[in-house]
């Protein structure tokens, strides 16, 4: 599940990178777009999910 989620947040982070570019520009304006924003919270939660998981693995120990 782990790779599956890294595997995930790098597509979010290269989606995100090439809307923030414009190479979506046709159809999505360039820079700060609500599909750039939509991936950085993709990416945040998928980073604040492996982080609270983590977390209850170590107190299991």
């Amino acid at each position: 599940m782990a790779k599956m989620l890294e595997l995930i947040g790098l597509g979010l982070v290269v989606i995100m990178f090439l809307a923030f570019v414009g190479v979506f520009q046709p159809s999505i304006q360039p820079g700060l777009s609500p599909l750039f924003w939509g991936c950085a919270g993709g990416t945040l939660m998928i980073i604040m999910y492996r982080k609270i998981k983590r977390k209850q693995s170590e107190k299991e120990v």
